[in-house]
């Protein structure tokens, strides 16, 4: 089981992570975010991963100038798009950085899914997310669930990770119905919004390794 532990913000937390046996480790690029870090922070604590534990940057609908800032200082290994970016910005990306890419999808229903097979046709890999409230300030970490049967044993062109609401509690379960390999979290780890828990990384690493 491959564990994306985001919204990382510092060193301490980030040596939790990587012990514990996270798999990715994500940064948060989104001013609005309470696991918003600055550039030069990410840098630090990218610089400190070692080979083997993807490194990636969270962005909402980032214009081309501030994805050139985080990428010309941060040493990464994927950009994961968590705003409304389409197909063609996708691709753009992709060629432009020569990074992999993760779009996140949100899903609340069934007509939901048909734009996970949209996006799987141009990203390298597909974040499936609880939609967020319309109200919601954040596209994600809102802790938020989904029913998780709308994508039992489902499959895409490319691989996907789960999030959306997953603890140490419910990790175990999200996998067995959706057939997941890979999961997500953040709010999930947390003692209060964007404070990671160094106990919560663990046990949540734990049950979804279990």
């Amino acid at each position: 089981m491959n564990v994306k532990i985001c919204g990382l913000r510092d060193a301490a937390t980030l040596r939790v992570a990587l012990e514990a046996g996270a798999r990715y480790v994500g940064f948060v690029f989104f001013a609005k975010s309470p696991r918003h870090v600055e550039i030069e922070t990410a840098r630090a604590l990218a610089l400190s991963v070692p080979e083997g534990v993807a490194k990636v940057a969270l962005t909402v609908n980032a214009d081309d100038a501030y994805l050139d800032a985080i990428n010309a200082a941060v040493p990464l290994d994927m950009l994961q798009l968590h705003g409304q970016e389409n197909v063609a910005r996708i691709a753009a990306l992709r060629a432009r950085y020569g990074l992999p890419i993760m779009k996140a999808v949100g899903v609340a229903e069934e007509s939901d899914l048909a734009s996970l097979a949209s996006y799987g046709a141009v990203a390298d890999q597909l974040l499936v997310d609880a939609k967020p409230p319309k109200d919601a300030v954040l596209p994600g970490g809102n802790g938020l669930a989904f029913d998780w049967r709308l994508i039992a044993n489902r499959r895409w062109p490319v691989p996907w990770m789960l999030a959306g609401g997953l603890t140490a509690d419910n990790v175990a379960e999200a996998i067995r119905l959706t057939g997941a390999r890979q999961v997500d979290v953040s709010s999930g780890v947390e003692s209060a919004a964007g404070v990671k828990d160094p106990a919560r990384i663990r046990a949540f690493i734990d049950a979804a390794s279990a």
